[in-house]
């Protein structure tokens, strides 16, 4: 069973949620958020889920897919019997830590007024104390797939309760190499139970990973394929790769922005920004995987409260980062795949504002900006920056290989080819 809507079907939710099936206490939990109309992904899935379905849904990030999976499941929980010690009854995989913590969030805040009891696991912490609070039992358990292996060699949890299974962002649990990690998981859990699987698109890794794991699913697509969101304003500025942070820096000193996220394609490249930035005087801060949990959570903190000004991250550690307001989004570097550009500049123009979305884009990147027109049926527009204009017009394609986005020639006769056969503006 498929299911299509497009974002003007919120429009028809004039009941609100109290016609979805939840229950008082989850009805007061959202009125207390000031929530009245769900959401295109909230009204497909809520009631597919509260009759038992399994579901397969493409949502981009700030879709409301979080509530979409998580209301109905503890409306559902909420009617079972507690579990036991170690046990766990729900369990939610997410790709990144910031993500989990996110997801966490969310279900603290929706099972305000439940007697149902929620924690979250994952790598970069003591385990120690992870295995210390999951000794009582769990109602709901999200985690990364990493730890919560680690947890179950050791004992820490059990399996053969468990009512619910979700996978949250799926395509990028793939992307980063979590296929056998979930494998594992899904082996050990009862083969009675609920899985609901969010992924960005229905690629053809996830449908071939939904294939006897799903049960009969109701698929639900809440817009078309790699569509960018219409509230964005989308600008290509072109540039030299050296003039990138110096460009960046002039932007946002020129438009005045208080907060902006910029999307690097290494963690190197975000430590530099960083670095050249904050010898600028703008506050800055990094996110990605080589960062401490600590460092992570304070930079993300920091960035929310307004004592960061920018922070710079990697896609793969900008998942979970979710804020609802977000004005300025800058690609310091295009991405290596073209759907992550739609996830990146999705994170700003909700709520009913205006976003920017802004991109940097050096010769070098031409064919990833051809990538990016021809999936999302867009021609960019461009606009120089008096003073940034590009002078190397023409140059080899970046070697991406391996995905770490380093230049074409790890040798030095390829990196001579390279400057080769530039094309320099006269």
């Amino acid at each position: 069973m498929a299911i299509s809507v497009s974002p003007a079907a919120s429009e028809s939710a004039a009941s609100g949620f109290d016609s979805l099936g939840l229950s008082h206490p989850l009805l007061k939990a959202l009125q207390e958020k000031g929530y009245t109309a769900p959401s295109p992904i909230q009204l497909q899935a809520i009631p597919a889920v509260i009759s038992g379905r399994d579901v397969m849904a493409a949502a981009q990030t700030g879709t409301g897919k979080t509530a979409g999976f998580t209301l109905p499941m503890l409306e559902r929980l909420n009617h079972g019997a507690r579990p036991g010690r170690s046990q766990i009854r729900a369990l939610v995989l997410t790709p990144t830590r910031e993500l989990a913590a996110q997801v966490l969030d969310s279900v603290l805040e929706y099972s305000k007024h439940l007697q149902l009891t929620s924690d979250v696991v994952f790598g970069g912490v003591k385990i120690n104390p992870q295995i210390q609070r999951l000794q009582k039992g769990v109602d709901v358990l999200v985690a990364t797939p990493g730890r919560l292996l680690d947890l179950l060699q050791q004992g820490a949890v059990r399996f053969d309760r468990v009512e619910f299974l979700v996978l949250d962002e799926a395509d990028r649990m793939l992307d980063m190499g979590f296929i056998h990690d979930i494998r594992r998981v899904i082996s050990r859990l009862p083969d009675r139970r609920q899985t609901l699987m969010f992924s960005a698109t229905f690629s053809a890794p996830i449908r071939k990973l939904a294939t006897g794991l799903l049960d009969h699913p109701v698929q639900i697509q809440v817009a078309p394929a790699n569509q960018t969101v219409r509230s964005v304003e989308q600008v290509v500025h072109p540039c030299d790769m050296r003039c990138k942070i110096d460009l960046l820096s002039h932007l946002i000193r020129s438009g005045e922005w208080l907060q902006v996220l910029v999307f690097s394609r290494t963690k190197h490249g975000a430590n530099r920004a960083v670095e050249r930035l904050s010898q600028q005087g703008l506050l800055a801060a990094a996110i990605h995987g080589n960062k401490s949990q600590g460092a992570r959570t304070r930079a993300l903190q920091g960035f929310k409260d307004g004592s960061v000004r920018v922070l710079v991250a990697t896609d793969i550690a900008a998942r979970g980062i979710d804020i609802q307001q977000l004005p300025h989004v800058v690609n310091l570097d295009l991405p290596n795949v073209a759907e992550d550009y739609v996830h990146r500049i999705g994170r700003t123009g909700r709520a009913g504002e205006t976003g920017h979305a802004i991109s940097l884009v050096a010769a070098e990147e031409a064919l990833l900006l051809k990538a990016i027109e021809r999936l999302t049926g867009e021609t960019l527009r461009r606009e120089n920056v008096p003073g940034f204009e590009p002078t190397i017009l023409s140059a080899p394609p970046l070697d991406l290989s391996g995905g770490r986005g380093r230049r074409s020639g790890g040798s030095s006769r390829r990196r001579q080819v390279t400057h080769s056969t530039r094309t320099y503006r006269r």
